[in-house]
């Protein structure tokens, strides 16, 4: 019985395979270059992308149980469809998929709905899946990192509605704890969806709060300009993704990215220990500033 993680040399996915390793499953990673690839030993490297259909049918001989991650690129959801059904065709009946918090909400966001769109097709081709939806990743702070203890700033677009941020590794231990709980049980689970958020929803004013208090020096916040976001995005990133990080923006501030009722203490009892904080992360980031 083996589970096949794709998107398995991303900061996410390859937390996800160290996990699954450690807890003694049989894992399969796919990439498009096993050359730069490094894992734990006994993990299988099986090269091929989402829109290598041969690869993808070879990649997925014999697997029981598919992690599903897509990166955020312009034929996500193509890339996505086109899994599911080589995943079908396999035999594969047990997924846990990556989407996002609210994908159902931010429907003007391209990748927002491209999730959505992936959801339901989940559930309308019968897989028996787990649906992970995170808010927003406190790793991606890490983009501003030299803005936050250079200039003093804290330039996120994350306004006053709030965010309930989680960490990366987090996401990771969940998703793999998800997949051994669908791989190991006797019949296939039913589908589920789940929140996937941190022990507190922040606002942008909080979050500077926090960086001024960790580097003992005030830190503003200027976040709400998502036209200039996009802007500085734009230095780095290609002009459609930039403004899908905008639109993105524009919906934090208007909508937040908010739990529900237990989400915290679902994902607690999960995982066995509390989730973790922005803060320490933020010292960590300070520590070594």
């Amino acid at each position: 019985m083996t589970i096949l993680v794709t998107g398995a040399t991303g900061n996410v996915g390859r937390q996800v395979v160290e996990h699954l390793v450690k807890r003694g499953a049989d894992v399969r990673a796919l990439v498009r270059d096993p050359s730069k690839a490094s894992f734990p030993a006994g993990v299988s490297v099986a090269q091929g992308d989402f829109l290598d259909v041969d690869s993808l049918r070879k990649a997925m001989s014999g697997v029981s149980t598919l992690f599903l991650l897509n990166a955020v690129v312009p034929d996500e959801f193509t890339q996505a469809l086109v899994a599911l059904n080589v995943a079908r065709s396999a035999g594969i009946e047990r997924i846990v998929y990556l989407s996002v918090i609210h994908a159902d909400v931010y429907v003007n966001v391209p990748h927002f709905a491209g999730k959505f769109g992936v959801e339901r097709m989940i559930e309308q081709m019968g897989f028996q899946a787990t649906i992970l939806r995170p808010a927003y990743f406190i790793q991606n702070d890490l983009m501003i990192e030299d803005v936050i203890t250079g200039y003093g700033t804290y330039t996120m677009p994350i306004g006053a509605k709030g965010l309930a941020m989680i960490d990366v590794r987090d996401i990771a231990e969940i998703a793999a704890l998800e997949l051994l709980r669908r791989e190991r049980s006797v019949d296939p689970l039913a589908l589920e969806r789940i929140n996937l958020v941190g022990p507190q929803t922040l606002t942008g004013t909080d979050i500077a709060a926090i960086w001024s208090d960790v580097l003992a020096r005030p830190i503003s916040y200027g976040g709400d300009d998502t036209e200039g976001f996009e802007r500085n995005l734009k230095q780095f990133l290609p002009a459609w993704m930039a403004y899908d990080m905008r639109l993105m923006g524009e919906r934090f501030l208007t909508d937040g990215m908010l739990p529900e009722a237990g989400d915290v203490e679902r994902l607690t009892a999960l995982l066995g220990r509390p989730l973790r904080r922005y803060r320490d992360f933020a010292s960590q980031i300070a520590g070594s500033a």
